[in-house]
């Protein structure tokens, strides 16, 4: 069962993380990180009845629309949220990613590459009760890095230790068995988990991340999409009951990149680069790649390209913008600039799709049999930037002004939360 631990709720407790100031939660406080939690299904939530306590929000909280980091990738994000900093900060810029020293192709699932602190971890070391509950152990590293207090991952519960996991017995304290990796049960797991912990150890701040699973198959209004996004909300609801701040966003939004006849939307840009600059002239590194590949088959709507040998990189970028399906095509030092992401880890240009299509490398790299009949459903782009910004309690008039004046950013949401809340 959770291992014990003093309750240290302290108004004056503030640490510094990564250049900002966080404040030691008054109250319980969770923040949740919806994946894929696109703004359509918030509003069509909100205007059909299945999120009631979410819409609350609008009258006793806040509602708001932020922008993620790019590129809208599940990694990525909660990195930036766990630091409350963009990538260029942190480091992580993508779930895979090719290292320009070595020429491998790796797929991030754990904190090697993380260039900085988490608030979490930060916390927890001032003597705030701390725990992570996350639906995919690939993030469990990251988010809890350098963390005292209990983490776990939904996909391995029943592994889960005091030794490793700060806490054992968590089937138990759930009260079912380790859900399937690819399952909605994967998140409501979480969500249990965490309602669990919140009525019995009583962390001071707690952090729960899910899965995209119903998000890649079912479109907002589908009963599967209604069913989950209830579930979730009653969990919040629960959770608020027990006395508990809630702030949800997301790490990106979802998108349909299928054709009228379901048929993928794909542009296989590795293929039609090599097609017109020769064989071996580039690698496409695909950064929604990761474990969870039956989601989307490693197609999303940004990719990286690296030049293999000496190429023409303005041609190379001409060409790719005549691609049907390419919105915005960017050399190395622009899409960093822009968005903000480390200059040593992109490649020489980035290709972002547009909301209804997805951009990959090589046709035999992507599996897309998986689908089993459903249409793909995808991210990565900025197609799928805004992300809804939620909390259960009012903002003062300081961070009001902050969301109006704008951008919000997912990754403020810890500010928020911790430093804004009335």
């Amino acid at each position: 069962m959770p291992q014990s631990i003093a309750s240290s709720r302290h108004a004056d407790r503030t640490v510094e993380v990564n250049g900002r100031s966080y404040a030691a939660p008054k109250r319980p406080t969770v923040v949740i990180i919806v994946d894929g939690f696109d703004p359509a299904y918030l509003e069509h939530g909100i205007a059909n009845g299945t999120l009631p306590t979410m819409k609350s929000f609008r009258e006793n909280g806040f509602v708001g629309i932020a922008d993620c980091s790019m590129p809208s990738t599940t990694n990525t994000n909660n990195t930036s949220i766990v630091t409350g900093v963009p990538p260029v900060v942190h480091g992580i810029n993508g779930n895979y990613y090719l290292d320009s020293e070595t020429g491998e192709e790796i797929m991030i699932t754990d904190a090697k590459r993380l260039r900085c602190g988490t608030i979490l971890g930060a916390l927890s070391h001032t003597g705030v009760k701390t725990a992570v509950v996350t639906a995919k152990d690939k993030l469990l590293k990251v988010l809890a890095y350098e963390m005292d207090g209990i983490h776990f991952s939904s996909e391995y519960a029943g592994k889960a230790n005091l030794r490793d996991n700060g806490i054992d017995n968590v089937e138990q304290l759930v009260g079912r068995s380790t859900p399937d990796q690819y399952s909605a049960d994967l998140s409501l797991f979480v969500f249990d988990a965490g309602v669990k912990l919140l009525s019995t150890v009583r962390p001071d701040l707690m952090y729960l991340s899910t899965s995209d699973y119903v998000q890649h198959k079912h479109a907002p209004g589908e009963p599967e999409a209604d069913a989950y996004h209830h579930a979730v909300d009653k969990a919040v609801a629960a959770l608020i009951a027990l006395g508990a701040t809630v702030a949800i966003t997301a790490d990106h939004g979802m998108n349909d990149k299928s054709a009228k006849d379901g048929t993928p939307n794909v542009i296989y840009l590795e293929d039609q680069l090599i097609a017109r600059f020769g064989e071996g002239s580039v690698r496409v590194i695909c950064p929604i790649a990761d474990p969870f590949v039956r989601h989307h088959g490693a197609l999303g709507s940004f990719v990286r390209v690296h030049l293999r040998k000496t190429g023409d990189v303005p041609a190379m970028m001409a060409f790719a913008r005549t691609l049907p399906g390419v919105e915005l095509v960017l050399d190395k030092e622009t899409v960093c600039k822009q968005f903000e992401l480390p200059l040593d880890r992109e490649g020489d240009f980035a290709v972002f799709s547009d909301r209804q299509t997805v951009v990959g490398a090589r046709k035999e790299d992507h599996n897309l049999s998986q689908l089993a009949g459903h249409r793909l459903r995808s991210h990565g782009g900025l197609g799928e930037q805004k992300v809804p910004f939620l909390l259960s309690r009012p903002v003062n008039a300081a961070y009001q002004k902050r969301a109006k004046a704008g951008p919000l950013h997912n990754y403020d949401i810890f500010d928020f939360a911790l430093n804004g809340v009335v």
